[in-house]
């Protein structure tokens, strides 16, 4: 009987504080629930959710962008207040568990191309802001994204049940006592919101990120994200804290980088939209990063050419388009980027077309974003202002396309030239990164290691079966 009563106050006390937080946020005044749209809005542009979560042509937080992953592709979810094609029905607690810990309301699991696991510093005001501004204040659309059907056995979702219990840091953003609150502020959107980790820390054989080597660069389907930790060489060390607020806001530092793929959209629809207070700490925490050195490099990737141009050579021969070392290089050359970048390389007088020297997409060792940039193009809208470069990849029946022949040429004479000298393209580098990235290992031994098993199982039922048959007389 003590038991009972004891274990009825108990429910008693736990309905009343449920009811008592329920109370609290329906007692929300108008101007209270306008301030957290407004934040959530703001937390959402800073978590760029927009850039996965609208595809081109399609209704904003709709969903059915195809993200390359190198476990193939998975298509991103409708997040507007659907009912039946989106969030509509989620509790804040549900939204709250897919945000933070990659769980579906009807309890499937979510692959980590969402990035739940930096989602997860999140505190609990800031997701109750985000969850107040999709339900309330995105406008619904009613209709579903295209299902993400990865090959087996990654299609199995119940796996990323393991691989949370491994990898996923549960816990919230911890200020550090030690550290100012403008540094503080800026670990908590890098770690966080803005997830600079997802894409610039490298992978494990899981998948998982290499927290050991955290910011030191990684491949992010057919671009790469570059080494921003603060090694004068292999990082962006040489860069004040003022280059780096100028180039999250801008996508551009002249001599030194530009903003295109991933980056290229974070900086288009989120960075530039953050308030400077908060760059400016993105930037401090961003600079005070441990240096990791590639070994392999010798030299910063900002500092890499010089001018050279082919062009008095060409005109020379009577009219013959030729180059005395590479005829074909120099031609593709002197057709497809000097009338931008110039005969000499050194971009448009009002820096809107870059250098090509002194430029981290031809500097770096890393030649995939200098052929990603050849075959995507580069497009970026900051303030209004595009910035554009057509891609020469074009579709397989565009007869004027470059093919991969072609584009490793381009490339090769452009790193000779004004870059990394070093460093060499090939036709097969042009066609995977053309194909969305470098598929992982773990796919195929993963398919290697279920076959291996099913051997291995059939092979015991055949010896049970045969230990178990009568012997004939």
């Amino acid at each position: 009987m003590g038991n009972s009563r004891h274990s009825i106050g108990w429910l008693l006390v736990w309905f009343a504080g449920t009811v008592a937080a329920g109370l609290s946020h329906a007692a929300d005044s108008p101007d209270q629930t306008a301030a957290l749209i407004d934040r959530g809005k703001y937390l959402a542009m800073a978590a760029d959710c927009g850039a996965c979560h609208t595809a081109p042509r399609r209704e904003t937080f709709a969903g059915g962008l195809p993200i390359s992953t190198p476990l193939g592709i998975i298509y991103s979810t409708n997040i507007t207040p659907s009912a039946d094609f989106g969030i509509g029905r989620y509790t804040e607690e549900q939204f709250s568990r897919a945000l933070r810990r990659g769980v579906r309301r009807d309890g499937a699991h979510l692959y980590p191309a969402m990035p739940y696991t930096s989602y997860a510093k999140f505190t609990d005001d800031d997701v109750r802001a985000l969850y107040v501004y999709f339900t309330q204040a995105v406008r619904p659309v009613d209709h579903s994204a295209p299902q993400t059907e990865l090959p087996f056995p990654m299609n199995i979702r119940l796996s990323m049940m393991g691989w949370n219990l491994l990898f996923l840091d549960a816990a919230a953003f911890v200020p550090d006592q030690h550290q100012q609150a403008e540094w503080n502020r800026g670990a908590y959107l890098v770690q966080g919101a803005a997830h600079c980790s997802t894409c610039h820390t490298p992978r494990g054989f899981l998948m998982q990120e290499k927290t050991s080597r955290a910011l030191s660069g990684a491949q992010v389907g057919p671009w790469y994200a570059p080494n921003i930790t603060s090694d004068p060489i292999s990082g962006i060390g040489s860069w004040t804290k003022d280059d780096l607020a100028a180039y999250l806001r801008s996508g551009h530092l002249p001599r030194k980088a530009q903003a295109a793929g991933s980056m290229g959209e974070a900086v288009a629809k989120s960075f530039q939209h953050l308030t400077p207070s908060d760059i400016d700490a993105i930037a401090t925490y961003v600079k005070s990063v441990p240096a990791i050195h590639d070994p392999s490099d010798n030299g910063s990737r900002f500092a890499a050419g010089e001018p050279f141009s082919e062009l008095a050579t060409l005109r020379g021969r009577d009219g013959i388009t030729s180059g005395e070392d590479d005829p074909a290089g120099a031609e593709l050359f002197q057709g497809n980027c000097a009338s931008c970048h110039s005969a000499e390389g050194q971009g448009s007088k009002d820096g809107y077309y870059p250098s090509l020297f002194q430029n981290s997409a031809t500097g770096a060792k890393n030649a995939t974003n200098l052929i990603a940039a050849i075959l995507f193009g580069v497009d970026r809208t900051i303030s209004g202002r595009q910035a554009f470069m057509p891609g020469f990849g074009g579709h397989p029946t565009d007869a004027n396309a470059l093919s991969n022949e072609d584009i490793a040429e381009l490339g090769n004479y452009v790193l000779t030239h004004y870059g990394s000298a070093g460093t060499t393209i090939t036709e097969e580098q042009v066609a995977e990164v053309r194909r969305g990235g470098p598929v992982s290992p773990l796919l195929r031994l993963a398919r290697g290691g279920m076959a291996a098993a099913v051997i291995v199982l059939l092979g015991i039922v055949f010896v049970v079966v045969k230990r178990r048959r009568p012997v004939s007389s």
